[in-house]
């Protein structure tokens, strides 16, 4: 049997504008389990994205419980949060959002120094992780001097530095070409099979996602049973 690493139980989540209510997610139950791959597709507005950020505690659900490592993620403090975001949690967005003025190498350390820990060992880990994402030539370079696959190896290299028990990715190769997209997805399950890292992946591409573990598909709100098990 596999481990659970991550449960979203019964959550819902919905905005209020005046009398105006619009229901983004519906009574969704999920389990991540422990070095898994899993994929989550679906359109544009379908709430996959809401609930990943759900995931990741960057948005807090109407109702519904959120465990990682049996831990409810919503009946802890704002800092309890925020360090569980910068150790259990790596995170890879759609943008790279790397810091203009720093190098390769800083960057995927930042959240090592963030964290306190000793700079020398930190630039030692991120070297040794840029060098897995075939990018131990660049390290020196600032974001502006990369290739958009680049720069979001980069960021993949970023997510895993503090060694994360989970990478949330919010549509990571949409805003690369096919090619580059394809590359940073094999990465992707590589660098997850030798870290043993759990990934949950956001995508609208149904072809990458059927290069993970394991896809489910959000729809108006809704998660998608798959029908092998109902």
């Amino acid at each position: 049997m596999q481990d659970v690493l991550l449960q979203v139980q019964a959550v819902s989540k919905s905005y209020h504008d005046g009398d105006v209510t619009t229901q983004v997610l519906s009574d969704v139950d999920l389990q991540v389990f422990k070095g898994e791959q899993l994929a989550i597709v679906g359109t544009s507005g379908s709430g996959k994205s809401t609930l990943l950020h759900i995931m990741g505690t960057l948005d807090k659900p109407s109702s519904g419980k959120v465990l990682l490592a049996g831990e409810d993620l919503y009946q802890v403090s704002s800092a309890r949060q925020a360090q569980i975001r910068n150790q259990d949690l790596g995170f890879i967005y759609q943008f790279h959002h790397l810091l203009p003025e720093f190098t390769a190498l800083e960057n995927v350390a930042m959240p090592a120094f963030i964290q306190g820990r000793d700079r020398t060992l930190a630039q030692a880990d991120a070297k040794v992780l840029l060098e897995r994402v075939g990018l131990g030539h660049r390290m020196s370079h600032i974001p502006a001097e990369l290739s958009g696959g680049e720069r979001q190896r980069v960021a993949i290299a970023r997510a895993l530095i503090n060694k994360p028990k989970l990478v949330l990715a919010d549509e990571p190769t949409g805003n690369l070409d096919a090619k580059s997209g394809e590359a940073v997805y094999e990465l992707i399950r590589e660098l997850a099979n030798q870290l043993g890292t759990a990934f949950v992946v956001v995508t609208h591409d149904p072809k990458l996602a059927a290069r993970m573990d394991r896809q489910l598909t959000m729809k108006n709100g809704y998660l998608q049973v798959p029908e092998s098990a109902q």
